[in-house]
């Protein structure tokens, strides 16, 4: 019950994150060139499958390969990608980067970037996946961009559908509604 009520209250704090800051249009925000620390993406798995199997190999390779699509997009879009050695001893202290009371934002200013990047994905069970993508401005805190969107399967295609759709259809978007 208490894993219920947890994967409750995250799907709706991820729900709160799900549009752009107030007065900000799909083209706000981001700006080409700028420097993006990407602290990964973070895996959590409220389906209880691997609290009794134990970390999937699939899920696993998923992870750094949404993680190499993530960067590559932003490398595709003209953003630098700055490298996380200088804090990486902070870094391997953090459970989730995403949910840490502001850590990612202090490293990124540290690292000397313009927006701290952050994503997670919660597999609820096999069929329902949420993934999401945050984006910060380092220096104010101000959410620049972010979305959560839901995915049916567990598998390679289906990850790599999901994270092409937050990037293509909200980090990336140019124009206005």
């Amino acid at each position: 019950m208490k894993a219920l009520a947890a994967a409750l209250v995250l799907a709706l704090a991820l729900t709160a994150l799900a549009g752009p800051p107030a007065g900000a249009g799909p083209g706000a925000g981001l700006r080409e060139g700028a420097r993006v620390a990407f602290f990964g993406v973070h895996f959590i798995d409220t389906s209880q499958e691997g609290a009794l199997n134990g970390v999937r190999a699939d899920e696993t390779a998923r992870l750094r390969a949404s993680e190499a699509q993530v960067t590559e997009a932003l490398h595709a879009h003209g953003f630098e990608t700055v490298p996380l050695a200088p804090v990486q001893a902070e870094l391997d202290r953090v459970v989730n980067p995403a949910d840490c009371n502001g850590c990612a934002l202090r490293m990124a200013q540290r690292l000397g970037a313009d927006y701290a990047m952050v994503s997670e994905v919660q597999k609820v069970s096999n069929l329902i996946l949420s993934m999401n993508i945050v984006v910060l401005d380092a220096a104010t805190g101000a959410k620049v961009r972010g979305i959560s969107a839901d995915i049916r399967g567990n598998t390679d295609e289906s990850w790599r559908r999901g994270f092409s759709y937050i990037l293509r259809n909200n980090i990336f978007r140019k124009g206005e509604d």
